[in-house]
């Protein structure tokens, strides 16, 4: 018998779907098999059209929704529990797909609360496996698109952006929620549409073709028009955006896959946060008569200062052998220097890349683990990509902060201490704001008071610097449930994941070599870091807990 499956589930599941599916169901059950039912789940999870554009009406959920439950079952018909730990590990990430997907349908419902789903235009790569944030079907990356445009790449992007106009028109039938915070700060999203709009004609230039005008002239009006109607209905909108303690560790457990509750993770970002100013504070009684750091003070400064920290990490990488180093990723690196900014208009992360670029540029890990993604991708198609509902969170942004500490310990600024004070502080911001956003999912405080705390226990006041950053990070926090403290908490299961793998070599008398550490976690890739450890460790009691704890919330 499969331990993994959950009777209840599954018993509910199978009398709601035609008998000729359950007898597929059973002829299949390998490997293949589920990258076969991958397949049609993505297929399927990609929905249909209204009048050219993605159709999140009620009545085409309702519609859909058997058809959902019949995948999930054929889902829950596998056993796995013979297959090799990787295999296994890729039939978890589909069921935590699934998941998101009925968590959604239920209970986040972003079409129906958040404006901000239905802004498509995005003009750069996020740097992690996709944009963040729940997001529509209909997305316009920009970015992929090289300027000026050739007759092809004009007929695709006006294809693309046609999806707009009737996006934008669809809106007001599925915006029936009463989420406030959402409300009104996802107006802003919607509205910066009208300017991304703009920005395409202008790389677009005079070669601009007719149909390419008239489709972006379209679209921003019908933006324009939503604007106005969510602008109409903003002072009719009292209701909490949170989605409640229960929802939010159902979400985190089942969706996300990591085994924390509301109430750890409150307690985990408590002590990372007390942690970090306390580190700080003993890092500045070390560091007192060193010299303070001195902010890049030109753009030529701060280019020559972001080069030399590149070259410091990978040198780094190679000569304490952290991990095996590739040609890609001294380019992805270059690829993302930043550039100087006046002091006047820095946000905290700008603050602490002008004083030294290191610090941020560990995190920029990320841009390593894309490239990673783009050149080198994993073999199996389920892992080929990014993970929906950012499930990859934990991973990628877990791992990004993780490293910020670990390559700190392992000596990288050996030769510059007060840099190691830029990395507590970085810590710290990011517990603050993670502990706010837990507070407002919920519903304990708002998003401005969950602002505040952000800002209050960012150290020397580095987030009262410029305000576009903190409603961005808690906007985002508040739309993409357990986003806001993926960066704390992934840390904290990477760092768990390190000593079991540890005390794993050590037990069998095996020398640890970091290297090793890293270099598996990266052939696993960007997948739960509860997942990654069972691949890596073989201790899965993790998900076992998980499975066992499912129930499927109302």
């Amino acid at each position: 018998m499969n331990l993994f499956k959950k009777s209840m589930v599954v018993s509910s599941l199978i009398l709601s779907i035609p008998f000729n599916t359950m007898t597929h169901a059973q002829e299949i059950g390998n490997h293949n098999d589920l990258v076969a039912l991958f397949a049609e789940w993505r297929q399927f999870e990609n929905p249909p059209l209204l009048n050219g554009a993605p159709d999140y009406t009620a009545g085409r959920f309702a519609e859909r929704y058997p058809a959902f439950l019949a995948l999930r079952a054929r889902l829950d018909s596998f056993d796995i529990d013979d297959w090799p730990v990787p295999e296994q590990v890729d039939w978890h990430l589909v069921r935590a797909e699934m998941n998101g997907f009925d968590f959604n349908y239920r209970v986040l419902k972003p079409w129906a609360r958040d404006p901000a789903f239905y802004a498509s235009v995005w003009m750069e790569r996020s740097d992690v496996p996709a944009h963040e944030g729940a997001n529509n079907h209909a997305i316009v990356d920009v970015w992929k698109y090289k300027f000026p445009l050739t007759n092809d790449d004009e007929r695709r992007l006006v294809d693309e952006l046609g999806a707009i106009p009737p996006l934008m028109r669809q809106a007001p039938q599925n915006l029936t929620g009463n989420a406030r915070d959402l409300w009104v700060t996802g107006i802003r999203d919607v509205r910066s549409q009208i300017t991304a709009l703009d920005q395409v004609l202008d790389m677009a230039g005079p070669s601009a073709g007719v149909e390419l005008m008239a489709v972006i002239s379209e679209a921003r009006e019908a933006t324009r028009e939503l604007v106005k109607w969510l602008e109409d209905q903003a002072p009719s909108k009292r209701g909490p955006s949170g989605i409640g303690k229960e929802n939010y560790t159902w979400y985190q457990q089942n969706v996300h896959l990591v085994p924390l509750s509301w109430d750890d993770e409150v307690r985990l970002l408590n002590r990372e946060l007390d942690r970090a100013w306390a580190s700080l504070k003993l890092e500045e009684q070390r560091n007192r008569d060193l010299p303070p750091l001195v902010a890049a003070r030109n753009s030529e400064e701060f280019t020559v200062r972001a080069e030399e920290a590149v070259d410091r990490i990978m040198n780094f990488f190679a000569e304490k052998e952290i991990l095996s180093v590739s040609d890609y990723m001294k380019p992805a690196l270059l690829e993302h220097l930043g550039s100087f900014v006046p002091e006047e208009r820095r946000n905290f992360f700008a603050i602490t890349a002008h004083y030294d670029p290191a610090p941020l540029m560990t995190h920029s890990y990320h841009w390593i683990e894309l490239a990673r993604m783009d050149l080198d991708p994993h073999p199996s198609p389920i892992r080929q990509g990014a993970l929906l509902y950012n499930i990859f969170d934990s991973r990628n942004e877990g791992t990004a902060t993780g490293v910020e500490e670990m390559f700190m310990h392992a000596g990288l600024y050996d030769d510059s201490p007060r840099s190691r004070e830029l990395v507590w502080i970085m810590l710290a911001q990011r517990a603050a704001r993670g502990l706010g956003s837990l507070y407002a999912q919920a519903n304990e405080m708002t998003m401005e008071e969950a602002g505040g705390v952000h800002q209050d226990w960012t150290p020397r006041g580095w987030m009262k610097t410029e305000p576009e950053l903190l409603v961005f990070e808690q906007h985002l926090y508040l739309r993409q449930p357990g986003y806001g403290t993926s960066y704390v908490t992934g840390k904290y299961l990477l760092e768990r994941a390190l000593a079991d793998f540890a005390k794993l070599r050590e037990e069998k008398g095996e020398e640890f070599r970091m290297k090793d550490f890293f270099d598996r976690l990266n052939q696993i890739d960007s997948i739960p870091i509860s997942l990654a450890r069972w691949e890596m460790t073989g201790l899965d009691e993790d998900i076992r807990s998980l499975m066992q704890s499912e129930t499927r919330l109302q």
